[in-house]
């Protein structure tokens, strides 16, 4: 055991104390932080003003068009040719779009065109159409006799709360959309760190051997507690830097969203949603300015979320992440001593990461489904258990489901890791020549 924590703190300490740790777990938050920055940035300020003509033939929309920020709208009444010269002309009468909107719009609201030189953006041309559409459509509900305020009021919103009632006749009420959007991020998370870290124990495994440091080592401890203090260190590792980068992302996001003017998505939102009626704007105007940046997003998130069990799903995270990447960091660590190059690893690697890509597109396709047969038995299986069970999680597992799970997970990666030990005992002292599959397993047989 003392050996083994030898080592974990060897393979710690040597990877956090290189500059590339650090400049990779301070850059990478900036990166990101600041890449959405820019987007929101370059999304909100770099359009310009769009001066809209509209030639109404029909006389049935005159001042129905309203000026926003980004978009000035003007009606003029002549000849179509003459409005399309000024397309494209530097000077102050210019026009960047022309509308023409014929006299039979009514009967053939197809007939509708829009003339540019530069292109046409698609929210300029579907504010133009949505304006046409919601006036076509209340002339026709005119002539039939039915009020628009009745049409509006007869559009009611329903929503509901589902309550999950267990076995002892307990209720609790249950966010679905809470649920399936953490269960899709816990599936993402676990795949993408099961992964990330196992081949960083690989690639360890195959460093060391190419530099004959292992020849070194071996000589001191035992091959098994060089594999999982290896296993262990790297495993550390990677927590410490996703933990910072965590950190670091969420600080400098709500940072710099907060750098956006209060209230400039709030009004993005309503000049897009100037068409619909009213009693629609308002609901959608009113979740969007609830949350006007990144951490109120996340306040409203986690408020939906507050009937999860929480404690329960990080806990059990934690327990899958744990036995998942050693399960699957020991055959990364059997696969990198058997070879002596990482290129020589792609043999290997298809079977290795067939039940991870199985667990985690079952995780993702079938999450939000409590019920799915397929989504019930991957959470089970101990090959595919730590990804698609958390995808099961925020909606609620039965006690003995979990426990079985759980279970068949350690018994399987105490299992796992014997058999990559018999394997790295052998490999990490192997070298010039490329193992096939019926060779590795005769090494599980060697004695000694």
């Amino acid at each position: 055991m003392n050996n083994i924590l030898l080592i974990l703190r060897r393979e710690y300490l040597v990877r956090i104390k290189k500059k590339s740790f650090w400049v990779m777990t301070l850059i990478m938050p900036i990166l990101i932080s600041g890449f959405y920055a820019l987007l929101f940035w370059g999304v909100f300020n770099s359009r310009e003003l769009q001066k809209v003509s509209i030639i109404d033939e029909s006389g049935s929309f005159t001042q129905k068009f309203k000026d926003s920020e980004k978009v000035e709208f003007e009606y003029l009444n002549i000849p179509i040719d003459s409005a399309i010269a000024r397309l494209n002309e530097d000077r102050k009468d210019r026009t960047d779009l022309v509308a023409l909107i014929p006299k039979n719009i009514m009967e053939d609201p197809q007939s509708l065109k829009i003339f540019t030189g530069k292109g046409v953006g698609f929210e300029i041309q579907a504010k133009i159409e949505n304006v046409i559409q919601n006036e076509i459509r209340n002339v026709k509900l005119s002539k039939a006799g039915i009020d628009q305020k009745i049409l509006e009021e007869a559009d009611v919103d329903v929503s509901s709360k589902v309550v999950v009632v267990s076995k002892e006749g307990e209720q609790k009420e249950q966010n679905t959309l809470a649920s399936t959007i953490l269960g899709t991020i816990a599936v993402i998370l676990m795949f993408s760190t099961v992964v990330g870290f196992g081949m960083q124990v690989m690639r360890g495994v195959i460093e060391e051997k190419t530099n004959r440091i292992i020849e070194v080592i071996i000589s001191s401890v035992k091959p098994f507690q060089l594999m999982m203090g290896k296993i262990l260190g790297v495993g550390l590792v990677g927590l410490t830097q996703f933990g910072l980068w965590i950190s670091l992302t969420f600080l400098l996001t709500t940072v710099s969203s907060s750098l956006l003017p209060a209230n400039q998505i709030a009004k993005a939102a309503q000049e897009q949603m100037s068409e619909m009626p009213q009693k629609d704007k308002d609901k959608i105007i009113k979740k969007t300015t609830e949350a006007p940046n990144g951490a109120g997003k996340i306040m409203g998130f986690l408020e939906s979320a507050k009937n999860l069990n929480i404690p329960l799903i990080i806990g059990c995270f934690l327990f899958y992440f744990l036995f998942g990447y050693l399960f699957y960091a020991s055959v990364y660590g059997a696969i990198g001593s058997a070879v002596d190059n990482e290129t020589d690893t792609q043999q290997f690697m298809f079977p290795v990461m067939l039940p991870l890509l199985a667990g985690y597109l079952i995780g993702l396709m079938t999450a939000g489904q409590a019920d799915n047969k397929l989504l019930f038995w991957a959470s089970i299986i101990p090959f595919t258990a730590p990804i698609t069970m958390m995808a099961r999680l925020p909606f609620g597992v039965e006690p003995w489901e979990l426990i079985l799970s759980m279970t068949l997970l350690v018994i399987s990666t105490v299992g796992m890791v014997w058999l990559a030990a018999k394997i790295y005992r052998v490999g990490i002292l192997m070298y010039g020549k490329k193992p096939s599959f019926k060779e590795i397993g005769k090494w599980l047989f060697y004695k000694g």
